[in-house]
């Protein structure tokens, strides 16, 4: 018999809404919340999110930041890091993710999961990364996981598929 693929949730996963279904279902399982930091996907991460009836008992919200000073202003990115490698960076994506939990808590305490993306839709290259490149950061109270990668295609396929990897990448942390 064969073995069960490593990737199993992430095959029999094939649209962003039956990712963040189950990913919103994970959540509630576990009583946690879930904050979103966006800078390539503009929204499409919690977009996605709140399309799910019943997401508003754990989606605490998202943060567009999309300029680079909302990134050190709203979320607390390092300055410095912004000022040596741009926005478009894997270190980048991980404090926007830890920095995202702070920020939309609740009464001190911290969303339990953030997730954050960052990267080059196109149609130009940024900070010197070609476009395509994408980091995707998801910060739970276990630590946080930033995936980097390049995804080929148009503006429209970049962002979408990222978006699209930012659900399933949270909940296989999860």
């Amino acid at each position: 018999m064969d073995s069960i693929p490593e990737d199993f949730d992430e095959t029999v996963v094939r649209t962003p809404r039956e990712s963040a279904a189950l990913l919103l279902e994970r959540l509630g399982e576990l009583g946690w919340t879930i904050a979103v930091a966006e800078s390539l996907t503009g929204g499409l991460v919690v977009s996605s999110l709140v399309d799910v009836p019943g997401a508003s008992r754990v989606v605490r919200g998202g943060v567009v930041a999309y300029a680079t000073d909302l990134k050190h202003g709203v979320l607390g990115v390092d300055q410095a890091l912004l000022d040596a490698h741009g926005a478009v960076h894997p270190r980048v994506a991980r404090q926007m993710a830890r920095g995202v939990r702070d920020v939309l808590g609740r009464d001190g305490t911290a969303a339990d999961v953030g997730i954050a993306t960052t990267g080059v839709a196109g149609p130009d290259e940024q900070d010197g990364q070609p476009v395509g490149t994408v980091h995707i950061a998801v910060s739970t109270p276990l630590g946080t996981r930033v995936d980097s990668l390049v995804i080929a295609g148009d503006r429209d396929r970049v962002r979408r598929e990222s978006a699209h990897l930012a659900l399933r990448r949270a909940l296989a942390a999860l």
